[in-house]
């Protein structure tokens, strides 16, 4: 019967076979365990809210009835089944520390923990924990405390109106691993979280929630009503952004945050605006731009590159005949054909040869580019020679001034006067695609706009501007056949005018990308608009210049992107024709010729005569301020801020710079440091650095990290329409949250690259690197209690390790200070990406081969002091890696370092409350000693040549053999080599390893990968393959270290060819021979007598301790084993022989005296668990293993 108190964590067995048999005194208050059970009457509990129910485990051996409580004194004395393989729950409950220990919770330096742990429990735990002693803002209580150093990091706010995702979760987890390694190497950190709570996305969601179409149902309903239903759903998921962040182990200040809606916030983007106002960097034009019919603004250009999305178009050739030519016409190619009713030129380039060509079908003349000529026969499906005549070749500037008639009579008396419906020029006109006549409508192209511009067919004021779309993308009255339609939706209407017309020469489609709303995902449009822009264009070099001070990872995107983006640096269009924003503080004329800029809430407050206590369009509009110029009442712009202004603002409107404390501000300006996602080298990161180097000339930040993206597992865009992601609060409850991290870590999206998100991907981190840590820590758990149980008390204690003679001791104590270094290193450069696959890399040294190699020494098999002093070199090397490893996994190392830090006596440096509290320890040059990890891995690659000749002989390594001969020319490897031989005979399974240093019998041979070289060569290959049967032993050699070796001109690599060794006049078919680039091994595969009774020995060993895993035993339970022969029909007795000759070997393996025959029946013993045989043998014979106790003897 097993039993879970209410709030002490589940206990569950590991294996359905795995029984408690042993049962221990535990004594607890009796009020407590009363409260924990009911009415025991039949076994089980009754459930109610202060208990659990009792679960049944079902088992075919026998185990001691569970007694009912005896009263005595103030506590409850019983028999506890004692669970050996607790399953997932607290390491820390009472129940374990009972089981451990025998007696008292503290009879042991560190607490017995689960066998199998369940992480994400553990993780719900350790955040309780963090609740319970405030972690969080306790750290930075410490870290002021000791008077930091500040370390300065900004977090880009995110908008609340949606949940976060894995993109989100990625860049947390960047910025949490930089900032708590900068916490635990002795900075102050603050870390605020922050909201975005203005733009279109806020607008967007009210928009489709109140039915508003457009200006009109806003200004209807009222600003003020509009703008407070979007300020009440700002904060709808703060909440679920709190689970979510902290549930993922980020360490962030939600109380403290910042909105970019709060009136500092706003205050501040207004003392930026004007700043960059007074120094003449601010101006209002009328500008195409790119404009999102559906939310009625235009928007900035780095915004349109956030959303390209693949589209099919209208893609129609129409001919504008030229004035006073009936049968000449100029053809022009156009995906847009709703802009044809307001073309007011064509343009074309001036070097750029064109062609007038006639039709033999109906003498029709048409003019168009020389290069697009035969792009536009095959359009049309007709043949250049035998369907038209070339009449003519002209120079683009040749067709310049030519008049043509408009397509459409809506605007033909309202353009300015010999200005309009002519050819022009302009370089920009490609020969790459359409018919090299551009049409031009300077209301909606950025390059019709400056072209027309210059020729003088509009002005800047907007003086001959035909623009008949609204602010929603519909036609106005001033085109009354398309009223009210919306321009995509009129394409269709324009084609069939211009096919009755006869103006339509080719009506098809084109697939192409275009950019859509990053909002709405509707089609952008280009547009004409007046709009407020800051001064971009003349910073360029020193944009450039800021960011050459900085440092990227990776730093491509920095040398490439960036720079690229910086180099075309557009001026920056911040204002926004909307209403739930910052209003742009400007006060103007009528005319715009007198405008007054307001920098802060107190000046406004002298104009209004009233106290503000907020600055949103609603409560400010109706200021007005009186002219100066004698021009009446100046009233405030119509337009807010561009919220990717309010963002750029981040750092200085964060801290309500510079109304609050403006001397911290300017000793921790520029940050250490930023992180986000790759699209942000356009957004955030551009707005951040365009306005520290208009106000400061200076770079935001010195360090940026660019993550990449994260996809769907098909490598589509997670989508939560489609749910072809999962939720990243499963993947938590499933595998935990440090494992997403780490995954997350050590994924190329750290290096800016794409990842495709896969559970399988968490899933593994958790088997491959978290179990084989986690053990690792258990064992030495259990080592460390079955050492204090035999002799002293286990403290740490470096001055045993330095003293240490053991190779393996100092190497991993090496590797783990050059790991030190290494992080150091690589997080200081803030290269996240090389640092985890180091760390698994050691982890993988330590589990796979210190602790492994050292099992038996940890157990005391050489003795109590080489037990200690083995111990006590894991325990160090856990303790700092658990440390080191705490800002990418703050959730397992956490779990670790609380049990690991009971060794540690009080005041110790590394004993804190929590593993966060405490300083990333210093690495030790002096123990950093290259030499041995060169011994290591020679060791490990004489091993790895070892297991080959195994795997091809298809012996496993329970089968003892007679010899490896190691072969190596290099004396210095087989010093090394022979230190370590050892470790070399346990892993192999061998009884003697030889060593020669002649290696003249070695005969070298290529390999050629046909393959691959096939494909590349071709009729080459016969010759690479003369050459390379025909390279020396040395060529060979030389091959073999380099890698890479020329042949008949080619380069030939270690992939295209290989290097075959081979040990001349070896003959004997029991010999197995490997090698790599440097070594030989010949391994013995004889048989004899002898090994095949090591191996049956071992084959026992084995099965015993199996057995003992089944029945839950503790390493340190008194019971006996014993071996007893059943005899077969042809018996011969040796099996008995071989447990007779091979006892002592087996005791030592189980660390117990095994007994040879029938258990004794006197003194009445209790069999725990039986296991019955064959080895194999062919006479039938059997071994029964049987395992057992005194009955009634009292643990």
């Amino acid at each position: 019967l097993l039993f879970t108190p209410v709030g002490r964590g589940p206990m569950a067995l590991a294996s359905p076979r795995a029984t408690p048999l042993i049962s221990r005194h535990v004594a607890w208050p009796a009020q407590q365990l009363l409260g924990w059970f009911g009415d025991t009457t039949g076994g089980f509990a009754q459930s109610s809210s202060s208990c659990t129910p009792i679960r049944r485990v079902s088992t075919s051996l026998r185990q001691p009835p569970l007694h009912r409580p005896q009263r005595g004194g103030d506590c409850i004395h019983m028999k506890v089944p004692l669970l050996a393989q607790c399953g997932a729950g607290s390491c820390h409950s009472l129940e374990r520390r009972a089981a451990a220990s025998g007696h008292t919770t503290d009879a042991t330096t560190l607490e017995v923990v689960a066998e199998r742990p369940h992480f994400p429990s553990e993780e719900l735990r350790i955040l309780q924990h963090w609740r319970d002693i405030d972690a969080f803002r306790e750290s930075l209580r410490q870290s002021q405390a000791r008077g930091s150093e500040p370390y300065v990091f900004y977090d880009g706010p995110p908008f609340a109106t949606g949940l976060p995702h894995y993109g989100h979760i990625l860049a947390g987890t960047i910025k949490d691993v930089v900032t708590r390694y900068a916490h635990q190497s002795g900075y102050h950190v603050e870390r605020r979280f922050g909201w975005d709570c203005h733009g279109l996305p806020v607008e967007y969601e009210i928009d489709k929630k109140l039915g508003v179409q457009g200006r009109d149902d806003v200004l209807r309903m009222g600003i003020g009503v509009y703008n407070e239903e979007c300020r009440a759903i700002v904060t709808r998921y703060t909440e679920e952004w709190r689970e979510i962040v902290q549930r993922f182990g980020r360490w962030i200040d939600f109380d403290n945050d910042y909105k970019t809606m709060d009136l500092n916030y706003m205050e501040s983007c207004w003392w930026v605006f004007k700043e960059l106002y007074s120094k003449g960097l601010v101006y209002r034009a009328f500008r195409v731009m790119p404009y999102s019919t559906a939310c009625g603004t235009a928007i900035s250009n780095f915004e349109v590159a956030q959303n390209y999305r693949e589209v099919s178009d209208p893609s129609i050739v129409v001919r504008f005949r030229v004035a006073n030519q009936e049968n000449c016409s100029l053809l022009a190619w156009t995906t847009t054909p709703w802009t044809l009713p307001s073309n007011v030129a064509l343009c074309v380039n001036p070097d750029l040869p064109y062609l007038k060509v006639m039709s033999k079908a109906d003498g029709q003349q048409w003019i168009v580019g020389k290069a697009r000529w035969s792009w536009l026969c095959a359009l049309l499906k007709k043949d250049p020679e035998q369907d038209f005549e070339i009449l003519q070749e002209v120079r683009g500037a040749d067709l310049v001034g030519i008049p043509y008639s408009p397509l459409f009579d809506y605007f033909k008396d309202k353009v300015i006067d010999g200005k309009a419906f002519r050819v022009v020029a302009d370089p920009y006109v490609s020969s790459e695609a359409g018919t090299g006549i551009v049409h031009q409508a300077p209301a909606f192209g950025e390059d019709d706009h400056r072209v027309c511009l210059a020729e003088g067919i509009v002005f800047r004021d907007g003086s001959g501007m035909l623009c008949p779309v609204d602010m929603n993308g519909c036609f106005t009255n001033e085109v009354p056949d398309l009223a009210g339609q919306h321009v995509k939706q009129a394409d269709k209407g324009i084609r069939d005018r211009l096919r009755d017309s006869g103006h339509l020469v080719f009506n098809g489609t084109e697939v192409h990308n275009y950019p859509h709303c990053w909002r709405s995902d509707t089609p952008l449009i280009y547009r004409a608009v007046p709009s407020w822009f800051i001064t971009v264009e003349d910073a360029r070099e020193r944009l450039i210049a800021n960011t050459q001070e900085t440092h990227w990872v990776p730093p491509f995107v920095k040398e490439c992107r960036f720079h690229n983006w910086l180099a075309e640096a557009r001026d920056w269009c911040v204002s926004r024709s909307r209403y739930w924003g910052t209003p742009i503080p400007l006060w103007v004329s009528s005319d715009f010729e007198e405008i007054v800029c307001i920098g802060s809430v107190a000046e406004l407050e002298q104009h209004a005569g009233r106290k503000l206590t907020d600055i949103h369009r609603h409560f400010i509009d109706d200021i007005e301020i009186p002219s100066k110029q004698g021009k009446g009442m100046l009233r405030r712009v119509d337009e807010v801020f561009d919220c990717w202004f309010e963002s750029g603002a981040m750092p200085y409107a964060s801290r309500h710079y510079p109304f609050e404390r403006p001397e911290a501000f300017d000793k921790c300006f520029p940050a250490q440091f930023v992180a986000e996602g790759l699209d942000q080298t356009r957004g955030w990161f551009y707005t951040l650095t365009v306005l520290s180097t208009l106000l400061f000339d200076k770079p935001p930040a010195q360090n940026f990290i660019v993550n990449g993206l994260v996809l769907a597992a098909d490598g589509k865009k997670m989508s939560k329409r489609l749910k072809n992601y999962p939720d990243p609060l499963d993947i938590a409850s499933a595998h935990g949250a440090d494992a997403v991290r780490m995954y997350l870590c050590n994924s190329p999206v750290v290096r800016a690259e794409p990842l495709k998100f896969k559970e399988e991907g968490v899933r593994d981190v958790v088997k491959d690197v978290f179990l084989p840590w986690y053990n690792a820590y258990r064992f030495l758990v259990q080592e460390t209690i079955r050492y204090e149980m035999g002799t002293e008390r286990f403290a740490p204690n470096p001055d045993s390790i330095q003293v240490s003679t053991n190779l393996m001791d100092r190497w991993i104590i090496s590797e783990s200070h050059c790991l030190l270094k290494f992080v150091r290193e690589e997080i200081e450069a803030y290269r996240l990406y090389t640092v985890v696959p180091r760390l698994l890399t050691f982890l993988q040294d330590l589990t796979n081969r210190y602790v492994r190699l050292n099992r038996d020494r940890m157990r005391g098999t050489h003795g109590q002091a080489e037990a200690c002093t083995s111990l006590q070199t894991l325990y160090t090397v856990l303790l700092n890696i658990t440390v080191l490893l705490a800002p990418v996994t703050p959730f397992i190392t956490e779990m670790m370092y609380q049990n690991l830090a009971r060794a540690l006596p009080d005041g110790h440096a590394l004993k804190a409350a929590s593993v966060h509290f405490v300083m990333i320890p210093a690495f030790n040059p002096e123990v950093m000693d290259l030499e041995i990890a060169v011994a290591v891995r020679r060791m490990q690659a004489v091993i790895e040549l070892g297991r080959t000749c195994r795997d091809r002989r298809k012996v496993g390594l329970k089968t003892p053999l007679r010899a490896l001969v190691v072969m190596n020319s290099s004396q210095d490897f087989v010093k090394d080599v022979r230190l370590l031989q050892e470790y070399i005979q346990e892993e192999l399974n061998v009884l003697s390893v030889a060593y020669r240093t002649d290696t003249n019998n070695v005969a070298l041979s290529a390999v050629l990968n046909f393959k691959l070289l096939g494909q590349q060569l071709g009729k080459d290959m016969k010759r690479v393959k003369q050459a390379a049967d025909e390279l020396s032993q040395d060529e060979l050699a030389e091959f073999g270290r380099s890698g890479s070796i020329s042949l008949c001109g080619h380069h030939i690599t270690s992939e295209a060819m290989t290097v075959a060794r081979r040990v001349e006049s070896l003959n004997d078919p029991n010999l197995e021979t490997f090698g790599d680039a440097e070594t030989m091994v010949i391994m013995d595969f004889t048989p004899d007598e002898e090994l095949a009774q090591m191996a049956l020995a071992r084959e026992v060993a084995n099965r015993i301790q199996r057995l003992r895993k089944r029945v839950g035993l503790l390493p340190e339970d008194d019971v006996q084993i014993w071996a007893s022969v059943i005899p077969g029909l042809k018996g011969t007795g040796a099996l008995g022989q071989m447990l007779e000759t091979r006892r002592d070997d087996i005791s030592r393996s189980i660390r117990r005296e095994l007994r040879i025959g029938a258990v004794e029946q006197a003194g009445g013993m209790e069999v725990l668990g039986q296991e019955e045989f064959s080895p194999g043998v062919d006479d039938g014979e059997r071994i029964l293993l049987t395992i057992c106790r005194r009955s009634g003897k009292d643990d």
